[in-house]
């Protein structure tokens, strides 16, 4: 199909105040102009490459706007453009369904307590209230590591959301909103702190790591992994893969050696045993679980700024 008159027209329209811009704001001012044209290109071009590679692997059958809805990219400029498939509320319980294993650990789930417009007609974006529920609801440390994965795939599947509040977990001040082109958690001030739940700030600000190269774990098996520096006992259950700090509360000891029985993960120093599904609950107190999204072979943790800066 060949370009219309109107859409030859934009192209000589953007031209054009490219050149005003040049006019007006100077060398640097059009050399500024140029640079963003040409990622917001590069930006499409990539969706449009992505959008050749999943229709072409894409199974007999496949619906292709369920597909293309479905991938994070794709789906995400759907959406800018008001032609996703799948409304917001059905986004938004898709993407609490990803982190609903994450919340099992926790002996938890959220309910979704509203969507709300931020400003005028909701031309700053939507307000996604959350209600916890379980052991997530009321310990700090646990409401605000959820918070971490629930903003994470919220941000992925639903970038119209500009803000997430949970009831009961007080916001990190400052925090920019989630809607992003590509969302990610913002970046913080570092500082230095030692390891354990009772010495993190409950609002410290996340950083989602990918793992890479991962072992291949079956089921009741554990290895440890260092994301950023930072050793972390990876557990394999069925159904789910699990991520704690490498350190055992009750000893201060590593747990590359632990062994898995069950759903429980018993410490070589000192014979702790922990609870894998439940948030590594234990009678020597619990492991600090780390926030971890799975999700088409890829896997990513959410490690607060400020731990990464101390190391391990």
């Amino acid at each position: 199909m060949a370009a219309t008159a109107k859409e030859q027209q934009t192209g000589e329209h953007i031209a054009a105040l490219l050149d005003e811009l040049g006019r007006s704001m100077g060398p640097t001012g059009r050399d500024l102009a140029d640079e963003l044209v040409h990622s917001i290109v590069e930006f499409y071009g990539s969706g449009l490459a992505r959008v050749v590679e999943l229709l072409r692997d894409a199974p007999d059958g496949t619906d292709p706007l369920t597909l293309l809805g479905g991938d994070e990219l794709v789906g995400g400029l759907l959406v800018l453009h008001d032609l996703h498939p799948e409304d917001t509320l059905t986004r938004v319980g898709r993407a609490l369904d990803e982190v609903r294993p994450y919340l099992g650990s926790h002996a938890g789930d959220v309910d979704i307590a509203g969507i709300d417009p931020e400003g005028d007609g909701g031309a700053d974006g939507l307000t996604l209230r959350l209600r916890l529920r379980g052991s997530c609801d009321g310990c700090p440390s646990s409401a605000q590591t959820v918070r971490w994965t629930i903003e994470e795939a919220v941000a992925r599947r639903v970038p119209e959301i500009s803000k997430v509040e949970v009831e009961g977990v007080t916001a990190e001040e400052p925090r920019s909103k989630l809607l992003q082109i590509m969302s990610r958690p913002p970046d913080a001030p570092a500082g230095d702190i030692p390891a354990g739940d009772s010495a993190r700030p409950a609002g410290a600000p996340a950083e989602w790591q990918p793992l890479t190269g991962l072992p291949a774990l079956a089921d009741g098996e554990s290895a440890v992994y260092e994301s950023a520096g930072i050793p972390l006992l990876l557990i394999r259950l069925p159904g789910n893969l699990y991520a704690y700090r490498d350190h055992c509360p009750g000893c201060a000891g590593r747990l590359g050696e632990a062994v898995v029985d069950g759903e429980r993960l018993r410490c070589p120093s000192c014979a702790a045993e922990y609870d894998i599904r439940r948030a590594g609950q234990g009678e020597s107190g619990h492991l600090e679980p780390v926030p971890l999204l799975e999700e088409n072979g890829s896997v990513r943790v959410a490690l607060p700024s400020i731990l990464l800066a101390a190391g391990p």
